[in-house]
């Protein structure tokens, strides 16, 4: 699915929409703030940059959306936090590991 999201001024967040069911099924408006997304994928976007995070990570907060979603199907908006992304974090984590045990091994060698 495409990414479709607007970055909202007044309370610096992101709004996407999400389609739990396929593009044929329900529309759900999602919202992801700024906060969650520095501590939840390291960024240091701010405002409409926001938008290009968010796209490079949708799949991510897509999963995270549909699974609040399918948890309380009657929220207006679902507002995602850093708990909905720990799998994220902990991926992120071991990638970035893995990435320092590569440069210390070339160093060594």
């Amino acid at each position: 699915m495409d990414f479709e999201g607007i970055y909202c001024f007044d309370t610096a967040s992101v709004r996407l929409a999400v389609y739990p069911d396929g593009p044929q099924g329900a529309r759900v408006v999602a919202q992801i703030s700024e906060d969650t997304l520095h501590d939840g994928f390291g960024t240091r976007e701010v405002g409409h940059r926001l938008l290009d995070v968010c796209k490079n990570n949708f799949r991510a907060i897509e999963l995270a959306a549909v699974a609040r979603y399918r948890t309380n199907k009657r929220q207006s908006v679902i507002t995602l936090t850093l708990g909905d992304f720990t799998v994220h974090r902990s991926a992120q984590a071991a990638n970035e590991a893995m990435r320092a045990t590569r440069e210390d091994d070339a160093i060594a060698a």
